[in-house]
């Protein structure tokens, strides 16, 4: 395994000696009438400025990089518990690793491992609260995942299009999702948004049928040169390759849309 911090930010050291400049001013009187205690709401512009540039607050929640190789590892699990983090997956380009990314501080990926299967687990209950940095990973193509993923206050994207799936079950509170559908899958893959849009990505080739359950307040758009519908909520993949392996989804959601492309 390996990790590696982030070079630290620029903007609170910046921060603090325009903050000592004006008030060491202000202290001698050199700023006239100016009331420096109104300078206060240019805090909440430099934490934002600060989310935006690096993902985190402070420099030591910065997001770190990590590798796990392989070794015998034939199947594994991926379970992600994001609360407001923002969660991207996609398979891996290098060989001999089992899952290499991005994550925020304290929540590198445990581990556990019986006989050939291994568990991941990333807990956004062992990241400080005040760290944002975003949870990226690349996942080994050889082997079938299974996946779990939930967050309460965050975007999913997931692109499995090259990786073996067992299952996956991806819900979010508030947030959006977006799947690439892969090219094969042994159980279903389940996808929930109480608040927010739902998007489904369908390669060329794969026979895939969706099956979407929600109110009135969720509604649903196909791309008609993409999907037939095959009777009320369930769609079916059009142009699949002769052979390919069904893959079966299901949405349902609250508030918001789903999108079949």
């Amino acid at each position: 395994m390996d990790s590696k911090s982030s070079r630290g930010p620029w903007i609170w050291p910046l921060a603090l000696a325009v903050v000592g400049v004006v008030l060491l001013l202000d202290n001698f009187l050199l700023l006239g009438d100016f009331n420096a205690n109104l300078l206060w709401p240019l805090l909440l512009v430099l934490i934002g400025a600060q989310i935006l540039l690096k993902g985190d607050i402070a420099p030591s929640w910065d997001a770190k990089t990590f590798g796990i190789t392989r070794g015998s590892v034939e199947s594994a699990t991926l379970e992600i518990n994001a609360g407001e983090i923002d969660v991207q997956v996609r398979s891996l380009q290098r060989e001999g690793r089992l899952i290499a990314g991005q994550y925020a501080a304290d929540s590198r990926p445990q581990m556990g491992v019986d006989v050939t299967h291994a568990h991941l687990k990333m807990d956004r209950a062992a990241t400080p609260w005040l760290s944002f940095a975003n949870w990226e990973m690349g996942l080994a193509r050889d082997l079938p995942w299974q996946i779990f993923v939930s967050t309460y206050l965050g975007q999913v994207n997931l692109d499995l299009s090259t990786l073996i799936i067992q299952d996956a079950l991806i819900a979010t509170g508030f947030g959006d999702i977006r799947l690439v559908c892969p090219q094969e899958a042994f159980g279903a893959l389940r996808l929930h948004s109480s608040i927010g849009n739902i998007q489904v990505v369908t390669p060329p080739g794969c026979q895939v049928r969706v099956n979407i359950e929600g109110g009135k307040m969720f509604k649903i758009h196909a791309d008609e040169n993409r999907y037939t519908r095959f009777e009320t909520g369930i769609y079916t993949a059009l142009d699949a390759d002769e052979g390919a392996p069904l893959i079966e989804i299901y949405i349902s959601g609250t508030f918001g849309d789903a999108y079949l492309a």
